[in-house]
């Protein structure tokens, strides 16, 4: 697959962008793990140009992210712009433009999805943001559309695809359906058969094992394959889906040791790039998925839950790894 001049490689894997999730230390891992694309959690652009910490903050990197890109959204043109102006000074691979999500307070701003209901301010966003980007990648992530009656992602992509977007997510949902329901593979295919359609089409929604990622591939034709809340507590899905489409094989499931190192290591990056305090912080959305399935791990989770430094955290997670015990079959 092909993004402008970035080479990703056949099949691709991407992380998707979650709010609260895809930090960089998240992504660091899921990179390690062997994700060929991995994106921030979406931005405000109205924070970016306010210049506000946190978008700020959201949008720093390491250079072993690469490809990497930035996701913005909005409701407003000027911010968009101006958003996208900042972004592309931080030096990423790609600016992606978020017009998917089903959340009631980024769509009450007219952002997000609520962009599906109004596909001619989807389309002068989209330009203004292209133009603003100069030689940089813009890519779209989108939904089928707001609801049964809006479904006109066909439509879109050869729009978008007109205005110079070099790539389009897809997440098999509509706005309504936000995120029950099974994905609707079958108009990825739909999309993916489009006369015209050149750029490349990635696949989104209910991708959670090396097996049904190869699924989506197989059944829909998409260019490459986006994980999330797969990915939560879980980075070892891009490594074992890269071996599966290649061997056919499954790997084996990660030891409880592999686990409980891996979510220390993600816990000493947390820690090193947003400080102590809300390093620790953040990690807690990510301990319950890291000890699923392990015995006692819920008197373990509750434990670590009410630490505010790391040292003790880590502590406890490597001496329970030293009890042997097994994960419930």
């Amino acid at each position: 697959m092909i993004i402008n001049n970035l080479n990703i490689g056949n099949k691709p894997l991407l992380l998707a962008p979650m709010e609260d999730v895809s930090d960089s230390p998240f992504r660091q891992i899921c990179k390690k793990m062997g994700a060929d694309i991995v994106y921030t959690e979406f931005i405000s652009s109205e924070a970016i140009i306010r210049d506000a910490d946190i978008a700020m903050h959201k949008m720093q990197f390491e250079e072993f992210e690469r490809p990497f890109g930035i996701q913005i959204f909005g409701g407003r043109e000027e911010a968009m712009e101006g958003a996208t102006k900042v972004a592309i000074a931080n030096n990423p691979d790609i600016v992606d433009i978020n017009f998917g999500c089903p959340v009631y307070k980024i769509v009450k701003k007219g952002a997000g999805s609520a962009c599906l209901k109004d596909l001619s301010l989807m389309e002068r966003m989209t330009g203004i943001v292209v133009d603003a980007a100069g030689n940089l990648p813009v890519t779209v992530k989108t939904r089928l559309g707001w609801d049964e009656n809006t479904i006109r992602i066909q439509e879109v992509a050869l729009m978008l695809q007109k205005l110079g977007v070099k790539a389009l997510t897809v997440h098999a949902r509509t706005r309504n359906q936000k995120y029950k329901g099974e994905a609707r593979w079958e108009f990825l295919k739909k999309l993916k058969n489009t006369p015209g359609l050149e750029i490349p089409v990635i696949g989104n929604g209910d991708v959670t094992t090396p097996q049904l990622a190869k699924k989506m591939f197989d059944e829909t034709g998409v260019d490459g394959v986006m994980i999330g809340r797969g990915a939560i507590g879980n980075p070892w899905i891009f490594k074992h889906t890269r071996h599966y489409l290649e061997t056919g094989e499954i790997l084996p499931e990660p030891t409880i040791q592999d686990r409980l190192e891996l979510c220390a290591e993600q816990l000493r990056i947390s820690v090193a790039h947003h400080g102590e305090r809300y390093g620790v912080i953040i990690m807690k959305k990510h301990y319950g998925q890291y000890l699923k399935g392990i015995r006692n791990a819920k008197k373990l989770r509750a434990s670590i839950m009410d630490e505010k430094e790391m040292a003790p955290i880590l502590e406890k997670l490597l001496n329970f790894r030293d009890k042997k015990l097994h994960a419930v079959v």
